[in-house]
């Protein structure tokens, strides 16, 4: 055995010299090429004027795979750790991609184990089938092809015997090792707005997109081990909050119209025309009316004096929720007060589905009530984080895990708990497995007096085993019992609409495909179209069931997505051509992606003037504006979504901290505000204030579903 001057060794028959040992320049291409084919395929390549800080990192791994897989004394089990490091990369990396190939949204491995997991287990035969394509055969090639070209050279050409570090070239690689990674990180601290997006503004998705995939994998290790989320500080202490006061002015929505209630209970609006009275002298006075007061929506709840108390990790929490001002009550407040509520959380539904010729009835619902204009449901971590948002009126901080992790809390903040509170008949219903994404501890923990059945606790007596079931059988199974038992208060989650979109493997989509035969169109998108009829049907059912029962005009309807239709695009996810198919124009954003409807119906609304919404609004505020709507009392601090109707700034964000006002749009993954019009006036310092909101919003999410929140504020008044 020969040691080299570079403190290697090597075995009989090897090179004498090795300058810079081959292994060592093979990982560091191996991860390159890796990360170049992975973010390539899911159209994630950082910008190329930022592309340095990912190489320095990957050139980094690979100098520490080289030395991982040179330490022991045998150079022959060296190069076996050396070809395992290269097989778990390219699984880890494939893994990631199928995922990704799935739902069209990067997921964190917390969210793959915990959420997305359970639906890749559900839903295998849509796995294999994507696997087993041609595109998926080419990219396992692809990321497999540095482990099939070390396993090559060593055991068929045996021109690789492998090396053994000795002392001198441990250190020298060590030290080359931390060179590189301390300037990878020296690189971020500079950059403009990656330093943000490395700590302070940590998103998996955009971690990916700025670091590279391996980067972002370690930064969810940091995570894990300080037990941190975003905002948090890196020793997993309290959160951070920046409450140093906004000098800027943030224009709110305009003041929203008068609305009274009729004796039919019908709603009716008046205009804030001034008022023309008659005099004495015949001339006629013009008086300006009286301003109207309605209160605000808060609880008596000291938050200050709980931040005195210094609950340790809730006091930075309490102090942020003493620093915000309530929403208003308004001309809106109480006007479905005692009706019945229906929310349903639609399966991959879009605002493109309707249309007054192919779905006359969510038509219907989406005009002749409260007009959304301008709506966004975030894809943050697929159908369990899109529940997440509607139910909790939060994002999901912790991926796929965050339901899951509700399952013990006190959760006073959801519909279900709050009306529950006022003696509501509740019940949630699924049409799909009761144990995907552990439905059964979750959703019997929403507040539901009655709780949760779907497929395997009871809907199965209702509902055709197919794939996906109908969601038309759970409305016809289930509504009448509803009927029966007034004010009720129920929460829907569809599937009929769930991908993959086709004849041969959508039951929903063979069902009504002769509807959607007539449209120019691509086959994909027809039998999304026709899998989305099954809702519409429904739709058509639960109406007609209402009026002929007498209560459409006692009963509230609200839909949402959970997320985009990301099953379009499996055979091309990088690009979402199908999904710019249906949108009419190229997807060029998240927030673009995530453009919705949501739907606000009741009978009582549609004798009137339709009412519109045309601010940004999302998800998170429909838990806000519903409670106002029915008159409950809440305290609208302790959610970050807004009451629609109230004089709160409309703002629309995601977990990538892209966010949106009436103002105008900014991406962050560019550092760009982009006005909505070249008149829109932005006020100095505009863009910097709402970032910080967004900031302090997104962290206030993650310490509710950390440390269980509102047991800490609700406990400690009752007990005080």
């Amino acid at each position: 055995m020969k040691q080299n001057k570079s403190g290697l060794s090597t075995e009989t028959g090897a090179r004498k010299q090795i300058d810079l040992p081959g292994p060592a320049l093979f990982l560091i291409c191996s991860l390159v090429w890796l990360e170049m084919i992975f973010l390539s395929s899911v159209g994630a390549l950082p910008r190329i004027e930022r592309i340095y800080i990912l190489l320095l990192f990957s050139v980094s791994y690979g100098l520490l795979a080289f030395i991982l897989s040179s330490l022991t004394g045998k150079a022959l089990i060296n190069r076996i750790i050396r070809l395992v490091l290269l097989f778990a990369l390219g699984l880890m990396f494939c893994i990631e991609y199928f995922v990704f190939c799935a739902f069209n949204v990067l997921y964190d491995l917390n969210t793959i184990l915990n959420g997305a997991g359970g639906a890749v287990g559900g839903f295998s035969k849509d796995i294999i089938l994507l696997i087993s394509s041609g595109s998926g055969i080419l990219h396992i090639l692809l990321f497999f092809l540095p482990f099939i070209i070390s396993l090559v050279f060593g055991l068929i050409l045996k021109k690789d015997r492998g090396v053994r570090l000795r002392l001198r070239g441990l250190v020298k690689s060590l030290v080359l090792f931390a060179a590189v990674f301390l300037l990878g990180l020296l690189a971020v601290k500079l950059t403009p707005g990656e330093a943000l997006a490395y700590n302070k503004e940590y998103n998996y998705e955009s971690a990916v997109s700025r670091f590279g995939f391996l980067t972002a994998q370690r930064l969810e290790i940091r995570k894990a081990i300080s037990g941190s989320r975003s905002g948090e500080n890196g020793n997993g202490g309290d959160l951070e909050f920046d409450l140093s006061p906004v000098d800027v002015p943030l224009p709110t929505k305009a003041p929203s119209p008068s609305v009274t209630q009729s004796s039919s209970g019908k709603t009716q609006e008046s205009g804030d025309n001034v008022n023309e009275t008659g005099s004495d002298s015949g001339e006629t006075v013009i008086t300006e009316p009286e301003p109207i007061e309605y209160g605000v929506n808060a609880l008596d709840i000291d938050f200050e004096a709980l931040a005195e108390l210094n609950y340790g990790s809730f006091k930075s929490m309490d102090s942020y929720v003493a620093s915000l001002t309530p929403s208003s009550k308004n001309a809106m407040t109480g006007i479905f007060e005692g009706k019945n509520l229906i929310l349903i959380t639609a399966e991959a539904f879009s605002a493109e589905v309707i249309s007054p010729e192919l779905t006359p009835t969510l038509y219907r619902m989406a005009t002749r009530g409260i007009n959304f204009t301008d709506y966004y449901q975030p894809a943050s971590a697929g159908t369990t984080g899109g529940e997440y948002n509607i139910l909790f009126g939060m994002l999901p901080s912790n991926g796929g895990a965050s339901m899951s992790d509700t399952a013990w809390h006190l959760n006073a903040m959801t519909l279900g708990y709050q009306l529950n509170e006022l003696g509501y008949y509740g019940k949630a219903f699924h049409n799909n497995d009761c144990n995907f994404y552990d439905r059964t501890y979750t959703h019997t923990k929403l507040g539901y007096s009655e709780g949760f059945m779907a497929m395997g606790n009871g809907m199965e007596k209702f509902v055709t085993s197919e794939w996906p079931e109908s969601d038309l059988e759970m409305f016809k199974a289930t509504v009448p019992d509803l009927i029966e038992n007034q004010p009720f208060n129920a929460y829907y989650m569809t599937v009929s609409g769930h991908g993959l979109y086709s004849t041969q493997m959508n039951a929903q989509t063979r069902k009504h495909i002769d509807r959607v035969a007539h449209l120019s169109c691509s086959d994909t998108l027809k039998a999304y179209l026709a899998s989305q009829l099954e809702l519409e049907d429904s739709m058509t059912y639960l109406i007609s069931a209402l009026e002929e029962a007498g209560i459409a005009d006692d009963t509230v309807i609200v839909i949402s997505a959970d997320h985009f239709p990301y099953g379009l695009d499996n055979s091309d996810p990088s690009g979402l051509p199908i999904l710019a198919e249906l949108y009419g124009r190229k997807v060029d954003s998240n927030l673009y992606r995530d453009h919705n409807r949501l739907i606000i119906w009741s009978g009582c609304l549609e004798d009137n003037e339709p009412i519109y919404v045309n601010e940004p609004t999302f998800s998170l505020d429909i838990i806000p504006t519903v409670l106002n709507l029915f008159g409950v009392d809440f305290d609208s601090r302790l959610l970050p979504g807004r009451d629609v109707f109230s004089d709160a700034l409309p703002l629309v964000f995601n977990l990538g901290f892209d966010w949106r006002t009436a103002l105008g749009t900014y991406y962050n993954s560019r550092g760009e505000f982009v006005p909505n019009g070249p008149d829109a006036e932005i006020p100095e310092g505009y863009v910097e204030a709402v970032r910080t909101i967004v900031r302090n919003k997104i962290n206030y999410c993650s310490g509710v579903l950390s440390r269980d929140y509102f047991r800490h504020v609700f406990e400690n008044i009752n007990n005080g």
